[in-house]
């Protein structure tokens, strides 16, 4: 059912996510809307991989299935070993924390703060990081997306590639195994969007596991595997 999988030989092949009929409803009026029918996937570890479909076609909700942001309303999410659903509220935050980088399409960063306080800000949040290291991790992970120099900025006075390139080192904070963006690149012009992608390229060959939630139809060449999601249901993978 799945397309474009590719063996890594750098790193252990191994699944890092599996949905086992796992689905999204949700409930208006008297009737369930299906916005994930039941979906059974494993993904493994060190792997780069698309979601592509329309608008409202499922990808986000595929995403925030992983994440933990939404629940299963029936099935498993199993992230790196560990089934989601028995996880009370305060530990499935204290989990994706750890586990789990997010990348926004509208960036999410914190007006008031400074890019390097935002990216510092995650690991306070979390407490996996020594709280002596965290500015200098803070400070290697904009060094690694190109904006040390911007460091004492605001996001107000960063352009828009530089504020997304910001919210990928939030979002590597932690140091997760998985990496999950949803249109990182949809309000990026052509240049600072390959600059993104450059960074998730550089993820992967460090043996993250990377998926980006994408419409464009161009590119998809980089990626290990790609998932389309039609009306709520997994597709066939396409090149």
């Amino acid at each position: 059912m799945l397309a474009l999988f590719i063996e890594r030989g750098d790193f252990p092949v191994s699944p890092v996510i599996q949905l086992l009929a796992a689905g999204r409803s949700f409930r208006q009026g008297e009737t369930d809307h299906a916005a994930l029918r039941p979906t059974t996937v494993s993904i493994d570890r060190g792997h780069y991989v698309a979601v592509t479909g329309a608008s409202g076609s499922g990808k986000s909700t595929l995403l925030n299935l992983i994440t933990g942001v939404d629940r299963a309303s029936q099935g498993s999410v199993v992230i790196d070993g560990t089934a989601l659903e028995t996880l009370g509220e305060g530990a499935l935050a204290r989990f994706r924390g750890a586990t789990v980088g997010i990348v926004f399409q509208f960036f999410e960063l914190l007006p008031t703060l400074t890019a390097l306080d935002n990216v510092i800000l995650a690991m306070d949040l979390v407490g996996k990081i020594p709280a002596k290291a965290r500015r200098r991790r803070a400070l290697d992970l904009l060094a690694g997306v190109g904006l040390v120099d911007q460091a004492h900025r605001s996001p107000t006075h960063l352009s828009g590639g530089e504020q997304q390139r910001v919210a990928i080192a939030r979002a590597l904070a932690n140091d997760p195994p998985i990496l999950v963006a949803d249109e990182p690149t949809g309000n990026l012009d052509r240049a600072n969007g390959e600059r993104v992608a450059a960074v998730f390229d550089r993820c992967v060959a460090e043996g993250r596991t990377v998926i980006v939630a994408t419409h464009e139809r161009g590119g998809l060449e980089r990626y290990h595997r790609v998932l389309r999601i039609e009306d709520g249901r997994l597709a066939e993978g396409t090149p």
